[in-house]
Formats: C-alpha cells, sequence, structure tokens
C-alpha cells in the first residue's frame, strides 16, 4: 500500500444547531499534530487532511463529540460516515497484516496432500476397463 493511499482528504458536516460551533470546533482541531484543518463556515463543514497512521475519521468525530460538538446526523452523512470508518480500519487492519506466502515446498506438500485425499474427480475404474471398447 502506497504512501498516497493513506493520505486522506474528508470532510465533517457539523449540525445547523446550535449555531456557531465551526470556528470553534476547527480551532480545537488545528491544535492537533499532523492534521490539516480548513473551515468552511457558511457550509458548516471542516475539511480535514491527514495520514491514516495518524488519525482517523472515527477518531476526529469521537474527539469533537466528546467535547460537544453536534455532527450532522442525517442518513446520507451517517451512511458516507460509517462506509469510511470501514474502509479506513480495513486499510489500517491491511498495513500491519503480514502478507501470506507460500513457499514452494509447503504448495508441494499441499498438492500431495489432495493427490491422496479422496475426492470426486477419482475414478476406481481400472484402467483397462476405461480404455475398453
Amino acid at each position: 500500500m502506497s504512501g498516497s493511499d493513506l493520505n486522506k482528504k474528508r470532510e465533517i458536516l457539523f449540525s445547523k444547531f446550535p449555531p456557531g460551533q465551526v470556528p470553534e470546533a476547527a480551532d480545537d482541531l488545528r491544535r492537533m499534530d499532523e492534521l490539516e484543518v480548513d473551515a468552511s463556515y457558511e457550509k458548516r463543514i471542516i475539511g480535514v487532511a491527514y495520514d491514516l497512521r495518524q488519525h482517523t475519521l472515527r477518531e476526529l468525530d469521537e474527539h469533537l463529540v466528546d467535547k460537544g460538538y453536534h455532527l450532522d446526523n442525517t442518513l446520507m452523512t451517517k451512511l458516507t460516515r460509517a462506509l469510511i470508518y470501514y474502509v479506513e480500519d480495513t486499510q489500517l487492519h491491511n498495513i500491519d497484516a503480514p502478507e501470506k506466502r507460500i513457499k514452494r515446498s509447503a504448495q508441494e506438500a499441499y498438492i500431495k496432500a489432495w493427490e491422496h485425499h479422496p475426492h470426486g474427480d477419482h475414478d476406481d475404474t481400472p484402467p483397462e476397463w476405461r480404455e475398453y471398447k
């Protein structure tokens, strides 16, 4: 996974009430390390850019909610948020997961075991009967 796959740009949308929470929330996020913050006050959006190894959207959202800010909870926003959480969690899991490589000898062992294991491809008919015409 390349470094560019881990650089994220997301938008955090706030609810209409209470009004005026975006500037305060943006200032709060600006105090965090390794996080770029760009607020759009009239749209009630804070744009954030971060490296996935440093932050996740879930972490940022939970930080804001813990501080008392109200995020937008419309159905579309909740679905989008859940999808982003899932994708980021999966990417983080895949970063830590070792790549599975089967050595040639181990692969051959599986092949030998399969050949000796009875399965649907085995024909018990004697060869002379199979070739009988």
